[in-house]
């Protein structure tokens, strides 16, 4: 009797198994089902914090042409744009208005986590909550002065003055150099005004200013090969969370502080480029359409279809996922009080000069479209 309800309890059990394990083994595919079901039909709005046909609108729209085809249920992405306060309009639209169901993606300015870390009037928003996708392009900037000037570091541009040309008051191009004055004891003459970058090269080239503020390494490689070749400017430091391969002797802005402290300024105001031109959600988004998000946008940076209509567009695509983009922004607003107090006093324009006869560009404004 015993043996037969021994075989009785383990034939039970084993008739049992195929029913238990059966939900356990759907547990993962319903998941990704549901993503597909919740996208299948309908269309996600990418929402462009600017204007068209600048750097952000036109990343973000070739991104938008490709991404919905690696999206579970394969949804339509049209984008739309939403300019107005340097993309903060947007991003407040995000955290407070749009939906938060993962059906509206945004592209905000790369300085939106800075912003609210310094408190910028019109931050209504955490960027801590909105869940962040991916970064499509990380590029060092760079502060750049003509050989001609006899100055080919940081130290010695802090015993000799330069004149370095700049757009816009709130650009990198006059950020950079003031900063530099403020905490590292440079000499930088900084003559604001040039409507665009173009202007300030053919400055350069003429020796009416000594250097330019900012530019981008991809720019300069594509503008300006000759220079590199020709070694007809130094580069005195890069801007970013880590040296380019290709610029492994130029130090870091960040490198270059004397304290903890300084070194921490110089981190959040580099952030700026590890956040670039990101792509994020909402708030409270479900968590199963965040990876799905962020695991489509990291396959089409890969997708061959999208590598070969960027490379015919002559554009770079230096991405970083969206875990790591969720962590510089996570870093960056929630720098201490004194660290923040440290950024505003180091941020502080003293010495800014306008060109004769330029219009100043209206604030918030770079100069350039961004």
């Amino acid at each position: 009797m015993g043996r037969c309800i021994a075989r009785f309890v383990v034939g039970c059990v084993a008739g049992l198994l195929p029913a238990v394990a059966l939900p356990l083994l759907m547990a993962a595919p319903a998941s990704a089902d549901d993503v597909a079901d919740f996208y299948r039909g309908k269309r996600i709005s990418l929402v462009v914090g600017y204007g068209t046909g600048g750097g952000y609108d036109l990343y973000a729209r070739m991104l938008g042409r490709f991404m919905g085809e690696h999206i579970p249920g394969k949804p339509t992405i049209i984008a739309q744009n939403m300019p107005g306060a340097g993309s903060r309009g947007a991003a407040n639209w995000l955290y407070k208005v749009a939906p938060r169901d993962g059906s509206v993606i945004a592209t905000l300015s790369q300085t939106t986590p800075t912003d609210q870390a310094l408190g910028q009037p019109g931050v209504q928003f955490d960027v801590r909550k909105f869940n962040w996708i991916g970064n499509t392009s990380v590029i060092n900037n760079l502060l750049f002065v003509s050989a001609r000037s006899g100055v080919a570091t940081l130290e010695q541009a802090k015993s000799k003055p330069l004149a370095i040309g700049a757009t816009g008051a709130s650009s990198p191009s006059v950020l950079y150099p003031q900063v530099s004055n403020n905490l590292l004891g440079t000499k930088f003459r900084i003559v604001s005004g040039y409507p665009s970058g173009g202007d300030i090269n053919i400055a350069v080239e003429r020796g009416e200013v000594d250097g330019r503020g900012s530019d981008s390494w991809a720019s300069m490689k594509s503008t300006h090969p000759d220079w590199l070749r020709d070694h007809t400017i130094n580069i005195l430091f890069q801007i970013g969370a880590k040296r380019e391969a290709d610029l492994p002797d130029v130090p870091l802005w960040s490198e270059l502080g004397q304290t903890d402290e300084q070194r921490q300024v110089l981190e959040i105001l580099s952030g700026d480029v590890a956040v670039g031109r990101p792509i994020l959600t909402a708030p409270d988004v479900p968590p199963d359409r965040v990876r799905a998000l962020r695991r489509a946008f990291d396959e089409t940076l890969t997708d061959p279809l999208f590598v070969d209509a960027v490379s015919k567009a002559n554009m770079e695509f230096h991405p970083i996922g969206g875990e790591a983009l969720q962590d510089v922004v996570s870093r960056i607003a929630g720098a201490s009080p004194q660290v923040i107090a440290m950024v505003k006093e180091a941020i502080k324009i003293k010495d800014v000069r306008q060109l004769p006869g330029d219009q100043k560009p209206k604030e918030g404004s770079s100069g350039e479209k961004e």
